[in-house]
């Protein structure tokens, strides 16, 4: 059995289809989906949780997040976090995210970003919640990794609650730097990418007990399914990879992934 620790199915891309695909996802072996409820912003919060408390008769277990991403950082306000912080306490969320620095688009100024996450740590630690990062640098730098670890280390370590490094795409110190407070790190389909070097590299090195699998879906679709629409079903090809990249079975991988996530969320 599988889980997919990440994936965005609250837009538009799965309206379509979105009982289909969670019954694909079902068939293949997914017991366990996170749905991450970033959402657009503003008014958008709850998306990840209408979707899990819906009744879904062929789908996997469904969990969800909160959180404002770094794209819309600059959208969000004081009524923002009053809400977030009523409806983190549904019993469907069990992490804060996810939130982070992306310093690749910009879409909000830097300093920005970096208040919207301070604030955020704040709340996931009143909460009790873990934090999912999402952590991208400029091109040919490792300055979003610098200020976002450094962050965490000031302002989240200490609470001594840990969380998830997502899509993780960083080089093996950022890794031990994460692991080192307690995080864990998740592995999505670019791990399948011909040029992702220093994601295998850690995704070889990480440690078996410190592991998660995700789609990020719609996003990062693995090979075989690159340039599609991604969906949770296609876990298994980034299981697979995983698993040859470290010299064990896809069922090994399914199964310490599976336990990693149940043991970290307490479920």
């Amino acid at each position: 059995m599988y889980v997919d620790s990440h994936a965005h199915l609250e837009g538009s891309k799965f309206d379509s289809d979105r009982e289909q695909v969670l019954a694909r996802a079902r068939d293949e072996g997914v017991e366990k989906i996170l749905l991450i409820g970033s959402g657009t912003g503003p008014g958008t919060y709850d998306c990840a949780i209408k979707i899990a408390e819906q009744q879904h008769t062929t789908a996997p277990e469904l969990f969800a997040t909160l959180g404002v991403h770094p794209h819309e950082a600059n959208l969000a306000g004081e009524s923002d976090y009053t809400e977030m912080e009523a409806l983190a306490k549904n019993p469907k969320i069990i992490a804060w995210g996810e939130i982070g620095l992306d310093y690749y688009y910009d879409h909000s100024p830097r300093d920005v970003q970096k208040k919207v996450f301070i604030r955020q740590m704040e709340l996931a630690r009143a909460a009790k919640l873990p934090i999912i990062i999402h952590c991208r640098p400029s091109d040919n730098s490792e300055n979003a990794w610098d200020d976002t670890l450094a962050h965490i280390r000031e302002h989240w370590a200490p609470a001594g609650i840990g969380g998830v490094l997502h899509c993780f795409t960083g080089e093996l110190h950022h890794m031990k730097s994460a692991l080192d407070m307690g995080f864990m790190i998740s592995f999505a389909g670019n791990v399948t990418f011909p040029k992702a070097v220093n994601i295998r590299e850690a995704a070889k090195q990480c440690p078996p007990d410190r592991m998660f699998i995700e789609t990020d879906s719609p996003f990062l679709a693995p090979v075989p399914h690159r340039g599609k629409r991604n969906e949770p079903a296609f876990v298994i090809d980034t299981a697979r990879q995983v698993s040859e990249l470290r010299g064990a079975s896809v069922e090994e991988v399914a199964a310490t992934t599976t336990a990693n996530f149940n043991r970290f969320f307490s479920l």
